[in-house]
Formats: C-alpha cells, sequence, structure tokens
C-alpha cells in the first residue's frame, strides 16, 4: 500500500493507458479485477459511446476504474459531462490542460489524474487541485512529448508534492523499480496492456508488437505538430516522407489510421501506436498474470537492491 493505491483504492499502483480504441471496457475490467486500474479510453467516443462502455464496465467489475479523456476531442465537453453524471471514480486527461474541469470533478468526488510532459504542467494541475499526475516520458506510444520518462518522472517528483505515476517504457517489474526509485508511487502500462489475451485488437497488431524490437518505433508528426510513436511499417514510413514532400496528404492519410490498426488490423493503411517496451514484450498473456508477475519482479528487484547495500 502506497498513497496512489489508497488514492485509487487498488490492490496494485498499476494504472491501465488510456488507450483509443484499444481501452475497451473488457480491458479495463480486467485490470481492474487484477488489482490495478483499468481505465477506458474514450479519445474517439461521443457521449453515448461513453455511457455505454460506463455500463458495460460496471457489469464486468465491482472495483474502481477510471476514464481517460483527450483534451484535443472535439467532444471533450460532453465526455466531462458524461464522466460527471455517471459519477465516475476516476478520470485521467490526455494532450492538454485540463485545469478547467477539475475543480466541478473534484466536487463529485471524482478523482483527477492529468497527463504531463513537463514539469511546469505538472505544478500547474497540483495548484488547480489534481489529485495525482501520471508523467508519461517519450518511450510512450501514441502522442508524445519531447522529454524521456527517466528524466520527467525525476524532474516531476521533485516539483509536486502530490503522487506521480509514471509512463512510458515501462512493461515489467524492472522498469517499475526504477520509476519508484526516481520518486514515482506508480506505474502506467498501454502496450504491455494491448498484449495481452483481453485486449480487443486486431491479431496483427499483437503479433506486430512480439516481433518487434526496442528500435522498431519511429514517431510520425512531428512535422505536424502532433507527435505520436507507431510500431515501424510501410505505412510509417510513407507517413515520414510525406510529411516532406506534402503535409497535406500526411495529415489525410492518418485521419482514421489508429482505428485502421486497432480494429481492422490494416497493416497497410494504419498507424500501430506503441511504446519502445514492444522490444520487451515477447508472449501474449493474461491481465492477470502481466500484473502478477509485474509486481513479483518489482519486488525480487527491490528486494535484491536492498541487500546489495
Amino acid at each position: 500500500m502506497n498513497r496512489v493505491c489508497e488514492l485509487l483504492n487498488i490492490k496494485y499502483p498499476i494504472l491501465m493507458g488510456g488507450m483509443s480504441w484499444a481501452g475497451t471496457a473488457k480491458l479495463a475490467a480486467a485490470v481492474s479485477n487484477a488489482g490495478g486500474l483499468g481505465i477506458i479510453g474514450a479519445g474517439p467516443m461521443r457521449a453515448q459511446d461513453l455511457r455505454k462502455e460506463i455500463e458495460k464496465i460496471r457489469s464486468l467489475t465491482d472495483k474502481p476504474f477510471g476514464v481517460n479523456i483527450i483534451l484535443v476531442s472535439p467532444f471533450t465537453d460532453e465526455l466531462v459531462n458524461v464522466v460527471l453524471e455517471e459519477n465516475v471514480p476516476v478520470v485521467t486527461f490526455g494532450a492538454g490542460n485540463p485545469t478547467k474541469y477539475i475543480k466541478d470533478l473534484k466536487e463529485k468526488g471524482i478523482k483527477v489524474i492529468p497527463v504531463v510532459a513537463s514539469d511546469s504542467l505538472a505544478r500547474m494541475v497540483e495548484r488547480s487541485g489534481a489529485d495525482a499526475v501520471i508523467a508519461e516520458g517519450m518511450e510512450s506510444g501514441g502522442h508524445i512529448g519531447e522529454v524521456t520518462t527517466f528524466v520527467l518522472v525525476n524532474a516531476v517528483s521533485k516539483k509536486v508534492k502530490i503522487p506521480v505515476i509514471a509512463a512510458g517504457g515501462i512493461s515489467d517489474g524492472k522498469g517499475m523499480a526504477a520509476a519508484f526509485a526516481l520518486g514515482a508511487e506508480g506505474i502506467q502500462m498501454g502496450t504491455r496492456f494491448i498484449a495481452s489475451k483481453e485486449a480487443q485488437v486486431h491479431e496483427n497488431f499483437k503479433k506486430l508488437i512480439l516481433k518487434s524490437g526496442i528500435r522498431d518505433t519511429v514517431i510520425t508528426g512531428a512535422s505536424l505538430g502532433h507527435s505520436a510513436r507507431v510500431i515501424k511499417t510501410k505505412f510509417s514510413k510513407l507517413v515520414k516522407n510525406l510529411e516532406v514532400s506534402s503535409p497535406v496528404e500526411a495529415e489525410n492519410i492518418l485521419v482514421g489510421s489508429l482505428r485502421k490498426a486497432v480494429v481492422y488490423g490494416n497493416v497497410d493503411e494504419g498507424s500501430f501506436m506503441a511504446g519502445q517496451s514492444v522490444g520487451l514484450i515477447d508472449e501474449i498473456k493474461t491481465v492477470k498474470e502481466i500484473i502478477d508477475e509485474v509486481m513479483e519482479e518489482f519486488k525480487k528487484v527491490v528486494s535484491n537492491l536492498k541487500e546489495g547495500f
């Protein structure tokens, strides 16, 4: 037990990343049932879609869960209203500054945990009442900032008093122990949970993760103003080339590309968003097996470090 477990009323300080299309109620429920905090990825959803997923997760678990809202969504206001009306236990925010929503959420007793890519944003959301922050480094999959997890978590943990949850490149107990050494009190994993039996993603996505090494991801969209880490494919190479020769065309082919990857497994037109931790994953396991193994290795590493000194 630590501050993250107490804050969220969970057994283990492990959160599931709020992944668009991949963050379904089924996967989130599996994470919550295994002792972590499952999070529904509301990224592409409208209000009615999110409401259905919340209803579904409540039929699959009686444990706490969360909803992730991407602030660049045109439907952010209606999604926040659903979270308020449904009294969701936890909400995480990504891709922006959520301070204008924090007061209303806190008044309903909802825990607010923004994802931050800088120590300055971490301080800002803390002043606005955030309960914790997720410091997400550029090793993570999907939309990323410019600072590595190793540096970001260290800096953020020195600048805020609220709990820090580390994300980006973490897929096992060793990564968790390293994050805790840097001042984190919890971790968030996304890519590792995609490579689980409960993940409702196309098998092509899981196969790509298994065969990828630590150098098999690439950043697309940087010159377009929305950097995203994806698995290397012919499509990602095409996007990077078009960013230079035809930015408008690059923007056009990126529209809907995440759904094409996650739902349809389209390797020719899909953006398979995943972190550098793909190179650390070599087996599809159940969510419970993943969490149990992370915790077992974490405890072993910490114990060995204690004995070594």
